[in-house]
């Protein structure tokens, strides 16, 4: 069977019988070095950058996005509350089908993953939503015939390069510049598509770049007018004929007072401050910042109400945004599952089972939020309909059945109790001779309060009318002047009567 690495490249078999214990995208001291261009960022400098990653160097940009997660602090904690989502999600392994192989597959494939740090890894994969791609190193082991995975190792995004390539490739020592094609089952390279394009392009971070450009900016402006315009202006007012000597010490007065609120000047000598008064342009300021935090909320976690605080919104809306961002996280699982089952099981598999035993299945367990107060409402509902089983609703709800021997909740031991001595129902039975229902008494003695025992008008319209659309016209002029008060008291009276009646018949069988 021919085999295929994650970008479609047919894979030789002779490099599938035994996975490769070098290790490629070594870390040198080199790597701590970065040229920071994130510092005095620029449109055109961003352009250029963009541009040059368009073209395959990744470098400058990869690099620009670490040090935008690093300098923004809203920016980092959006990534952080988006990556943490899914690092929280337990992940199952299950077999590929019925089989004992695949079932045996599975179970090394659980104990293999036990042994990582699969937190770290997940974080790390996760790195491709703010730059479209990320890549950790397999660090295979081989003992007793059997391929082992010891390590997932983090590979610095600056050292991936597309130039002259459209699949990735790592760079080397030995290759600095072109980099090397990814050996077969050595990398896990997780894409991220915000949208279609190449994995340059499709890092959330290259809509954020815009908003972190025009923030920062603003917030620049922000301190220089808080510098000017955050302490009143002191103006200093001397003779004219003052000697030079006089007129320095005032000078270095007023430089004194703004800082250390102090200074020492001659009696002749005076200082007025005037106070400042553009509060506008500090709603400015803020408006524009708040305003790209929002844009950068809405592209990270799709978006605002949850993720900071504004001055309008409600809860509710709150709550359908977070189930915006639940579909977010449900994706998330989704595309990080699928990579962790074609990059890492199935060369655990392929490499220990054979390449025709079926792959082991990856599914993170995560289930959006629900609204457990509305579905108890809904089975309160169809109880009364469906004959659903107790079993079933405590699954549903996830909570056990009670066991015997255990003591019930308050609410059940109520319900539970012997009925009291129903004295009501006695007093009719002394009423009430054994031929008759104490329903049929209790009807009675409503229908004669009301006035209403006397059916002979009606039997006698009946008998008159032709047809029963003509007997329903002239029954309503035949009770013109009833009170519709007191047919409402009798109506309320026999629906009480009959839900009696239907207890008391339970409770005599």
């Amino acid at each position: 069977m021919k085999l295929y690495d994650q970008f479609g490249r047919e894979i030789p078999l002779s490099d599938a019988r035994k996975p490769s214990t070098r290790t490629v995208g070594a870390v040198s001291l080199l790597d701590r070095w970065s040229e920071y261009p994130a510092d005095g960022l620029t449109p055109q400098k961003l352009a250029r950058i963009f541009r040059a990653a368009d073209a395959g160097d990744v470098a400058r940009q990869a690099e620009m996005f670490g040090q935008m997660e690093e300098k923004d602090a809203h920016l980092s904690s959006q990534f952080q509350t988006r990556k943490l989502a899914v690092q929280g999600q337990d992940l199952e392994i299950t077999p590929g089908d019925e089989t004992p192989q695949a079932k045996k597959a599975a179970e090394f494939c659980e104990e293999v993953l036990a042994g990582l740090s699969l937190d770290d890894a997940i974080l790390d994969a996760l790195d491709a939503l703010g730059k479209g791609y990320s890549a950790l190193e397999i660090g295979w082991d081989i003992s007793e015939g059997q391929a082992w995975i010891h390590g997932l190792e983090w590979i610095d995004p600056k050292k991936i390069t597309f130039v002259q390539s459209v699949t990735p490739r790592i760079l080397t020592e030995a290759e600095p510049a072109q980099g090397e094609d990814f050996p077969p089952f050595k990398f896990v390279y997780h894409r991220y598509k915000a949208r279609s394009g190449y994995d340059t392009r499709a890092g959330i971070m290259r809509v954020c770049a815009w908003m972190y450009l025009f923030k920062n900016y603003s917030i620049k402006d922000w301190v220089a007018f808080s510098e000017i315009y955050g302490q009143p202006l002191r103006v200093g007012r001397i003779d004219a004929n003052a000697p030079e000597d006089e007129k320095r010490m005032l000078e270095t007065a007023l430089r004194s007072i703004g800082t250390n609120a102090a200074g020492i000047i001659s009696k002749s000598t005076e200082i007025e401050f005037i106070e400042a008064t553009k509060t506008s342009s500090l709603n400015i300021y803020q408006a524009l910042t708040d305003f790209c935090d929002n844009q950068i909320s809405k592209a990270i976690v799709g978006q605002t109400l949850t993720s900071g605080t504004g001055d309008k919104g409600s809860y509710a809306l709150g709550k359908v945004h977070d189930s915006v961002r639940g579909d977010l996280i449900e994706a998330d699982c989704k595309g990080l599952a699928r990579t962790f089952r074609g990059q890492i099981l199935k060369p655990l598999t392929g490499f220990n089972f054979g390449w025709d035993c079926p792959v082991p299945k990856a599914r993170f367990l995560y289930e959006p939020p629900e609204d457990l107060k509305a579905l108890a409402e809904m089975y309160n509902i169809l109880g009364d309909r469906l004959d659903i089983s107790q079993e079933h609703v405590a699954a549903r709800f996830k909570i056990p059945m009670r066991k015997t021997g255990e003591t019930p909740l308050l609410s059940r031991q109520l319900q539970l109790q012997p009925e009291a001595p129903i004295t009501a129902k006695r007093e009719v039975l002394k009423q009430t001779p054994d031929e008759q229902h104490p329903a049929d008494v209790l009807t009675r003695q409503a229908m004669g309060q009301a006035k209403l025992m006397d059916i002979s008008p009606v039997q006698a319209l009946l008998e008159q009318c032709s047809s029963l659309e003509d007997f329903r016209d002239r029954l309503v002029d035949l009770y013109a002047d009833l009170d519709v008060t007191a047919l409402a008291d009798v109506m309320r009276d026999a629906f009480t009567v009959a839900e009696l009646a239907g207890r008391f018949d339970a409770s005599e069988r």
